[in-house]
């Protein structure tokens, strides 16, 4: 009986210990492959949701695992980026590129870390090998080239995709930067004549060059250009800029006229060239008064230029001419473009109608504008000036004596305040003030000489 039980108990025994060697032997060899994977994939969830220290720290038992994992490395750049480590992510991203050259998207990594730094020069390296991968990475390099000042390269590459996939308004912008300089233009100058020979139907080489020459005031090399424009395409807008000089100096201005009148009207001409050709027409039209209405019309071309004023610029050049009638005309439409902002517009207007004796209009703008610019102590004495024509000496008086307070270390205007303030006394009646404010003047007048 006792051997059956101790027999009973051994087979107990034995199936326990099987059950528990089933229940623990799973854990205790899981395969390689299967921890990496637990490891990789808790890192992707960790980066997930930004915790990427932890990430990392499940990507270092990855890479006891596999220390040659290029993947591993470029995961490691990932997480180094987002904890802005930029030092070991770029290191993480090169490791991963000596591992597994071929794989692109290692060297956008590389790259990614260095426009972040700003260390161009570094990330030219990473694009160098981009532009093997894909073509349109080279727009990135001529980025690079402009920020590492290498504008010799940056040209070269600026053509080659201007010829291969056509302009943008970026490389133009970068192109007309570099050409700036001078020392590029004559290799720009060389391309252009080339790319004429090899297109001579592109008007747009034609135009890059006609710009170059007008810009360095080389007249004749650009008329020379716009004759060979005319030959090879006769409908062109360019050759009317060229023309429009020539029929002007031949004094056949109608057709100098037309000529202008379809350039300003093109959109794609720029609006420099466009207000060069204005400025001749106005140097013409000074000359030839007659003209004046075409002049008006050339103006309305650029009513909705933001860039410049034109109307205020008109309005000065008769300002200085002193022709006083026309120079208010463009300088009221300056204004009303401008919503009364420009000081200096206003001031001479302000001059201009008291050179026509307009003091009613005078003393109510210049009013105005020193509600609207209460320290600008030139208002104040158009205001008084104007005042004092009117006879009407106590505003006049209010003004200059307010304004007075505001003029500093312009011994000219203070000058004129004090004369002014002379002759408003001198309207009230009280000599003694009308005195003073002269002897002032006389004292200022012999200060200015």
């Amino acid at each position: 009986m006792k051997k059956m039980v101790s027999f009973f108990l051994f087979l107990v025994l034995l199936c326990n210990s099987a059950l528990l060697l089933a229940q623990t032997e799973p854990e205790s060899i899981v395969p390689e492959t299967d921890k990496f994977q637990d490891y990789f994939y808790e890192s992707l969830k960790q980066k997930g949701i930004e915790n990427y220290d932890k990430a990392i720290t499940e990507l270092e038992e990855c890479l006891k695992l596999k220390p040659n994992d290029a993947t591993v490395y470029s995961e490691m750049g990932k997480n180094y980026f987002g904890l802005k480590n930029y030092e070991k992510s770029y290191s993480s991203y090169e490791k991963a590129t000596q591992i597994d050259p071929k794989n692109k998207w290692f060297w956008v990594g590389m790259y990614e870390v260095s426009y972040q730094t700003k260390n161009y020069n570094q990330a030219i390296i990473a694009v160098h090998k981009l532009i093997e991968f894909d073509q349109v990475y080279k727009e990135d390099m001529v980025e690079l080239y402009m920020n590492t000042q290498q504008f010799d390269k940056a040209l070269v590459l600026i053509n080659e995709l201007n010829d291969k996939v056509g302009k943008s308004n970026r490389r133009e912008l970068y192109k007309t930067q570099i050409l700036a300089q001078g020392k590029f233009q004559n290799a720009e100058l060389n391309n252009l004549m080339v790319q004429i020979k090899l297109n001579p139907k592109e008007e747009s080489n034609y135009v890059a060059l006609i710009k170059i020459y007008s810009e360095n005031n080389e007249n004749e090399k650009a008329a020379e250009i716009t004759k060979k424009l005319a030959t090879e395409i006769p409908d062109s807008d360019w050759v009317k800029i060229g023309l429009f000089k020539f029929y002007l100096d031949k004094n056949e201005a109608q057709k100098g006229i037309n000529a202008m009148n379809a350039v300003l009207a093109n959109q794609n001409i720029d609006d420099r060239i466009k207000h060069r050709l204005l400025n001749e027409f106005l140097i013409f039209v000074d000359k030839n008064p007659q003209y004046s209405p075409d002049l008006e019309k050339a103006i309305t071309y650029f009513d909705n230029d933001t860039s410049e004023n034109i109307s205020k610029e008109i309005g000065k050049f008769y300002h200085s001419k002193k022709q006083w009638d026309k120079a208010i005309m463009y300088l009221e439409k300056a204004i009303k473009n401008n919503l009364n902002e420009d000081i200096e517009t206003n001031l001479l207007l302000l001059q201009s109608y008291i050179e026509t004796k307009q003091y009613e209009i005078a003393a109510k703008k210049a009013t105005t504008l020193v509600e609207i610019y209460p320290t600008q102590p030139q208002f104040y004495y158009f205001s008084g000036l104007a005042n004092n024509q009117l006879k009407r000496f106590s505003n006049a008086k209010i003004m200059l004596e307010m304004g007075l307070d505001y003029v500093v270390d312009d011994i000219k205007l203070e000058l004129n305040f004090n004369l002014q303030l002379g002759e408003a006394y001198n309207g009230l009646g009280d000599l003694k003030k009308k005195e003073l404010y002269f002897a002032k003047a006389n004292q200022l007048l012999k200060a200015k000489k």
